[in-house]
């Protein structure tokens, strides 16, 4: 299944039907009056996060959601039968925005969450509406209202407790695959990693969800590489894991580069708890890593860990530091009893 976050729709709620002229008409009844109903009311246009969608994929097979119309009024005092409504069902963390892609209608952040997107027209009035002690056979009927039409886009933000940053090739995907069931690309090449991933990690008896997205290079928050078009889906994130590669030549500016990008894209991403994390030790020798380790200390302000995905040696520190920076209610106590560890089996 391909990865869809951004999906543009069309909306048109239904039309209320429209108000019956009838008289009643029946054998020695001369003067039966009038006896037209209303018409029903027009369907309504919902959104609905739902639980086991992790994309916007099916809105790029149908991007037009029409509810139906009400029918229109009867004979007999009949009123007619109400449109069905029709919902969209999005993942959880969509965000609905105007056509403008900017003034934000809602943000579906919990299962079961639903907003009205376009209320249904009302029906009409019958002619048995209309009728008085001076008008006893009004020959009149109203219209039913016209639906909403309207466009909208849907963008998705995935929920996810920790989110992966660092340049291309810092060793992301190699360290979610290490500590979670996730699969994601791995290669030597740069963008290896296309679309966001996700994987649940578990570290003493707790589980969160970890966010993969792809590399940044300096530039990005004007659209070089692929731009900053996936940050969003670590705006959620209580803490961010800046993995830095620790075989490159200068990882301080490797560090700023990430820092920088954070800062030009704002949303206070810059402002997030982050754990620094030099990558890749298996790599380096003890003097390179005490150098390079002591340069990153120096400009972060804090503790910088090491790690090697590939080797597996620190993931448990890391995992461990990354539950410390979590909210206590966004973590999952397993149900098991298995010992800790940083891959779940």
């Amino acid at each position: 299944m391909k990865f869809l976050d951004l999906a543009k729709v069309y909306i048109r709620s239904g039309g209320g039907g429209g108000g019956a002229v009838s008289f009643r008409r029946e054998k020695y009844i001369e003067y039966g009056g009038p006896d037209g109903g209303d018409g029903g009311r027009g369907g309504d246009v919902w959104a609905e996060a739902v639980d086991g969608l992790n994309t916007l994929i099916d809105f790029r097979y149908q991007q037009h959601f029409f509810a139906k119309s009400g029918q229109p009024g009867m004979g007999k005092q009949r009123t007619g039968k109400d449109g069905a409504d029709i919902v969209l069902r999005v993942p959880v963390g969509t965000e609905i925005l105007e056509e403008d892609e900017e003034t934000v209608i809602a943000d579906m952040t919990e299962v079961g969450q639903r907003v009205l997107l376009a209320r249904g027209g009302n029906g009409g009035f019958g002619n048995l509406h209309f009728k008085s002690s001076t008008n006893q056979a009004p020959r009149r009927a109203n219209p039913g209202q016209e639906g909403v039409e309207r466009t909208i886009w849907l963008r998705l933000k995935l929920i996810a407790d920790v989110g992966l940053l660092g340049l291309p090739n810092a060793g992301k995907s190699t360290f979610l695959a290490a500590t979670s069931n996730a699969r994601p690309k791995i290669a030597d090449y740069p963008f290896t990693t296309l679309h966001p991933n996700l994987g649940v990690v578990g570290v003493d008896n707790a589980e969160f969800v970890v966010a993969d997205i792809p590399g940044l290079i300096e530039g990005a928050h004007e659209g070089r590489g692929l731009g900053d078009q996936f940050l969003g889906h670590v705006e959620r994130c209580s803490v961010l894991l800046h993995l830095v590669d620790g075989t490159a030549e200068d990882v301080v500016a490797d560090w700023r580069t990430i820092i920088t990008e954070l800062t030009e894209y704002g949303g206070a991403l810059n402002e997030k708890p982050r754990v620094t994390v030099l990558n890749k030790i298996d790599a380096l020798s003890d003097e390179e890593r005490a150098e390079k380790r002591a340069a990153l200390d120096a400009v972060t302000g804090d503790p910088v860990l090491e790690m090697s995905g590939v080797a597996r040696t620190g993931l448990v520190e890391v995992l461990r530091a990354l539950r410390a920076r979590i909210d206590a209610d966004r973590l999952r106590l397993r149900a098991d009893t298995e010992e800790p560890g940083p891959w779940r089996p």
